[in-house]
């Protein structure tokens, strides 16, 4: 027997931003536990940010090639994670420049991400600025829809509303 290929219009992936925050863990698993139950499929995306700082042009690379490094140890981390969580072996993204500006490019080039999760800060600085710009005024432009975890969730909280 074969195993059929699903067409990209049939794919249910949910998206994932990533970084090192507890807030982020939640989305993971909220989107690990609905791509299990919807037999979906989990892509992370971590953004390296431009530095603020001028740095020499041999700085720069050293400092490109450490945040490379430190990318692909968050998303190998997480990556076990969603494996644990839900047996499923998400997509790992990698991508440079303003963290809203490379998602919504990867929103609007990858046909298969359906759904956007991301983890809402539960301290006193608010929700973080990924979640108050894409939630709010950008969120009519958006073609998918976006779910939000709050942080203040525990994880037994989120398979339960998963």
């Amino acid at each position: 027997m074969s195993e059929i290929t699903p067409r990209p219009d049939q794919v249910r992936k949910f998206l994932v931003v990533v970084d090192d925050t507890p807030e982020c863990r939640l989305a993971l698993r909220y989107a690990s536990r609905r791509a299990l139950k919807t037999k979906g499929m989990v892509a992370l995306l971590y953004v390296i940010e431009p530095s603020d700082v001028p740095q020499w042009l041999g700085v720069q690379h050293i400092m490109r090639d450490e945040a490379y490094d430190e990318a692909e140890s968050i998303l190998h981390d997480l990556a076990d994670d969603v494996q644990r969580i839900a047996g499923l072996t998400p997509e790992l993204i990698i991508r440079e420049g303003i963290r809203r500006e490379e998602l919504l490019k990867l929103i609007e080039e990858d046909p298969t991400i359906r759904i956007l999760v991301l983890g809402a800060g539960a301290g006193g600085e608010g929700p973080g600025p990924l979640v108050s710009a894409l939630a709010g005024q950008m969120s009519g432009s958006l073609r998918v829809p976006i779910t939000l975890v709050p942080g203040k969730l525990t994880p037994a909280e989120v398979d339960d509303l998963a």
